[in-house]
């Protein structure tokens, strides 16, 4: 099947726009037949998509997960798998599926044409493929994206210690099915991926296509101690601490005593309460 290469000229500052004629370069040696679209935005990207689908081609994202998030999403139901060149700040879904962050091992996994199947998350209605969440990290987030002057993944840390030193703990409220849990911190978080923020493991045991999401609520603790304890983010080694915990759930609501966004993707996808639930292996990937 030929593929459209859909490239998003914002992602990362211009990243994906830079790494174009090395994806150019890389499908022409291959000889696979593509064809470029620029997209002018995530509502643009998705309708790309679903046209070049409708005609019988297999849609590539070159950008970061915010675009590959909300075309997944929609594609999501359907036989048409989703490719993907990593192009953004975190790539976080391309990590832990395994795509090579570099043009040319990408379209080597393009190439080779294995194809798995994901679990797709969804958020009052709108679909996520990474982690969902609320409170701290969601603040964070906004902080993140509104930050124009860092580049790659030090913008992460950036907001994260600047919301921490301004925090003060919500009350949260999830409930499953019968039960309630009721707890006051940081976040509440529903990890259908591993990862996010460019490569910190939330929730390292979360599988991408076991039908659940891998729930990580961080209760109150002292900022310092949060601090001392980033680094053991990135090694997945973080939930040690009493303060996380970790639980398992296909379908979830979220409430909190302040308004909060909901963060997927590094999009704001939609606002508490919100009512999540996996849909289970809904979206085709080419993956290794």
């Amino acid at each position: 099947m030929p593929l459209a290469l859909l490239v998003n000229p914002s992602s990362a500052h211009g990243r994906a726009l830079k790494l174009l004629p090395r994806v150019e370069q890389a499908l022409d040696s291959r000889r696979l037949p593509f064809r470029v679209e620029r997209t002018k935005g995530l509502g643009d990207g998705v309708e790309r998509a679903l046209r070049a689908a409708e005609a019988g081609e297999i849609p590539v994202v070159l950008s970061g997960d915010g675009l590959i998030g909300a075309i997944g999403g929609a594609l999501a139901g359907s036989e048409t798998p989703l490719g993907i060149v990593p192009g953004g700040r975190g790539n976080d879904l391309a990590r832990v599926l395994g795509i090579p962050d570099d043009p040319e091992g990408a379209v080597a996994t393009l190439a080779a044409g294995q194809v798995r199947r994901i679990d797709v998350g969804e958020a009052n209605g709108k679909r996520f493929l990474g982690i969902a969440s609320t409170g701290f990290d969601s603040e964070a987030n906004l902080l993140a994206n509104r930050t124009r002057w860092l580049r790659g993944n030090l913008v992460y840390a950036y907001a994260g210690i600047r919301t921490l030193l301004g925090w003060k703990p919500a009350r949260f409220t999830i409930a499953v099915g019968e039960e309630r849990i009721r707890f006051s911190g940081y976040s509440v978080s529903a990890a259908n991926n591993r990862a996010y923020g460019g490569g910190i493991m939330l929730a390292p045991d979360a599988d991408l296509a076991d039908g659940e999401f891998d729930v990580v609520t961080v209760a109150e603790a002292g900022k310092l101690r949060c601090l001392s304890n980033l680094p053991k983010m990135f090694k997945g080694t973080h939930l040690e601490e009493d303060y996380f915990r970790v639980f398992r759930a296909s379908r979830l609501e979220l409430s909190a005593s302040r308004p909060f966004a909901v963060y997927a993707d590094g999009e704001h996808l939609t606002d508490l309460p919100a009512s999540l639930r996996v849909l289970p292996r809904a979206l085709s990937v080419i993956a290794p």
